[in-house]
């Protein structure tokens, strides 16, 4: 299965609380932190909805 690299490059605040807690469910909380998934539809559809606050790379 292919795994992707999801990397938090901008701040959550004034963001709404939806994507508060999907990013502390993507296991984000800092600014630069890195964090490894598989890439299945759940976890795709909560980076779809926080990509303007992180950036994803492929892995293998």
């Amino acid at each position: 299965m292919a795994k992707i690299k999801v990397t938090k490059v901008k701040s959550a605040i004034n963001r709404t609380k939806r994507q508060k807690l999907t990013l502390e469910a993507l296991g984000l909380k800092r600014i630069g932190q890195v964090v490894e998934h598989n890439a299945t539809p759940n976890i795709l559809g909560m980076v779809r909805k926080v990509s303007h606050l992180v950036s994803v790379e492929e892995t293998k």
